[in-house]
């Protein structure tokens, strides 16, 4: 037989092994079905108690899969194992002389499973896709022949997109040495003087492209269109705009550079921009964007049943302030990053999106030779 249907239970076992070699680097599973060091706060947490995923072992969540329209799911495939938490479940393929790991985890980066995961999912709170539900799921599975020919394809896009994100890294060093090295020899200043809110109201209307902010300090489409538009803030060009209450368990306050058309955003949020010709918008948004900064963002906020981080709170971070000219050298290195960073997504994107035209094609070749 070319094309041969199996329940997903008949092609995996579930593996539930725990960190005893001591690995700390905790990561989770996104929406996106990628890899990615967790939100949640580690210190003081017993590594030994989380699940160790080594390459080619699969993570699988079926938590908010009705609510994401989203099987969240994943393959390690990089060589130095990481944990996740003891929530997940974790398995392997049984036989690889059936499917190969890459050709189950294709199948699984279709629009249509992520349908049938929602439509299977229960009507709970959490819209769980259950795991027994999950591994009931069918699928077809071509000939071996016919899967390592697609998956070649997939693989060879794959090395071309993290070819690409090794140059970022490489990119990303250099900034970061060349800040580094600022800290250390330049006195840093408080922000407060160089900064100064901007409390523009849509009062006439104007303006109707609504934007928010995300956790990757980027304008996006708003979540919800306020009522009353008159009342939102308008955020022009090179004005910052940021969330003053703090995301991701402390880790991240949503804040961005506006560069383009002006928009307005939800009167929470509060809007500042650069008044003194001493500093470069560009500048400051490169430091506003570190990790660090966001940690004691995060440590600092007002705690309350939110933890807010409000703008006297932002004028009191300190930076170092060197003269323009090399302001704007290191600004046009981290544009540079950020532009290229951009595409590096894209090109994610488009593998994802590839990956329902290689399922279709796989399936059809072992169809026709079946017919022939």
């Amino acid at each position: 037989m070319k094309l041969t249907k199996y329940k997903i239970r008949d092609l995996i076992k579930t593996v539930d092994e725990l960190n005893y070699i001591g690995i700390k680097d905790f990561f989770g599973i996104n929406i996106n079905k990628e890899f990615m060091p967790t939100m949640a706060k580690t210190e003081g947490l017993d590594e030994k108690k989380y699940k160790l995923v080594k390459k080619n072992r699969f993570v699988y969540s079926g938590m908010q899969t009705g609510r994401d329209r989203c099987i969240r799911i994943s393959l390690y495939m990089n060589d130095q194992p990481v944990i996740v938490s003891p929530a997940y479940t974790t398995f392997e393929i049984k036989d690889e002389r059936i499917i190969i790991p890459e050709y189950f985890f294709m199948i699984f980066l279709t629009k249509e499973k992520d349908r049938l995961g929602w439509f299977y999912s229960d009507s709970s709170i959490r819209s769980n896709l259950d795991w027994d539900r999950f591994i009931d799921i069918d699928i077809d599975v071509p000939t071996l022949e016919i899967q390592k020919k697609y998956v070649a394809i997939y693989n060879g896009m794959l090395k071309n997109q993290k070819s690409y994100e090794r140059g970022l890294d490489d990119l990303k060093l250099v900034y970061e040495a060349y800040i580094e090295n600022l800290r250390k020899t330049i006195k840093s200043e408080e922000i407060g003087p160089y900064i100064e809110e901007v409390k523009g109201k849509n009062s006439d209307l104007n303006i109707r492209l609504t934007q928010g902010i995300d956790v990757n300090m980027q304008f996006i489409p708003a979540k919800r269109e306020a009522k009353d538009k008159g009342n939102t803030h308008v955020v022009r060009n090179r004005q910052f705009a940021f969330n003053k209450v703090v995301k991701s368990n402390g880790r991240k306050l949503p804040i961005a550079l506006r560069e383009g058309e002006d928009c307005i955003v939800s009167s929470s949020y509060q809007v500042f921009k650069v008044v003194n010709n001493k500093l470069l918008p560009e500048y400051l948004m490169l430091w506003l964007s570190r990790s660090e900064t966001h940690r004691y963002c995060g440590f600092n906020a007002w705690g309350s049943t939110r933890d807010t981080f409000p703008f006297e709170e932002l004028k009191l971070l300190k930076f170092p302030i060197p003269d323009m000219m090399i302001q704007k050298s290191i600004a046009d290195i981290y544009k540079v990053y950020k532009r290229r960073n951009e595409i590096n997504e894209k090109l994610k994107l488009q593998i994802k999106d590839i990956c329902p035209i290689l399922i279709k094609g796989s399936i059809e070749e072992a169809k026709s030779i079946m017919e022939a």
